[in-house]
């Protein structure tokens, strides 16, 4: 359930796309993989309804490896992934849930809710972009 009001959105929304990265994959490169490309399968369908999608991944992984990381779990990826994610979504106006099983997912739907942002479980129940 939404805790965003129906409404058209006014203006474009950063939304964080949260979804399951590491959960159930055995940290499987072929399955990380798969995970973030689910989660932009969704992200297009937000950009083209005037929003402006973000996925962690794709701005924590690049820094992790950087800071050192590699191998996803170690200590550099740690220090960076869950840290990058939480800063993002302070600057994001709402979260999109998608996909299975994931504590870091669910994390972040909590913080938001806590910071009283709009949560989505479905991509049809966010409004386009005015």
């Amino acid at each position: 359930m939404s805790t965003a009001p129906p409404s058209a959105a006014p203006r474009p929304l950063m939304i964080l796309v949260a979804g399951p990265y590491r959960s159930g994959t055995g940290d499987d490169p072929a399955k990380l993989a798969a995970n973030v490309a689910a989660m932009h399968a969704v992200a297009l369908p937000l950009f083209q309804r005037g929003h402006l999608p973000v996925t962690g991944e794709d701005l924590a992984l690049p820094l992790a490896t950087l800071a050192g990381s590699t191998r996803t779990g170690d200590a550099p990826f740690t220090a960076v992934f869950h840290p990058y994610a939480e800063r993002l979504l302070a600057r994001c106006d709402a979260v999109l849930r998608v996909g299975g099983p994931s504590a870091g997912a669910d994390a972040m739907v909590d913080l938001a809710r806590r910071a009283g942002k709009a949560v989505y479980q479905d991509l049809d129940q966010i409004p386009a972009a005015a």
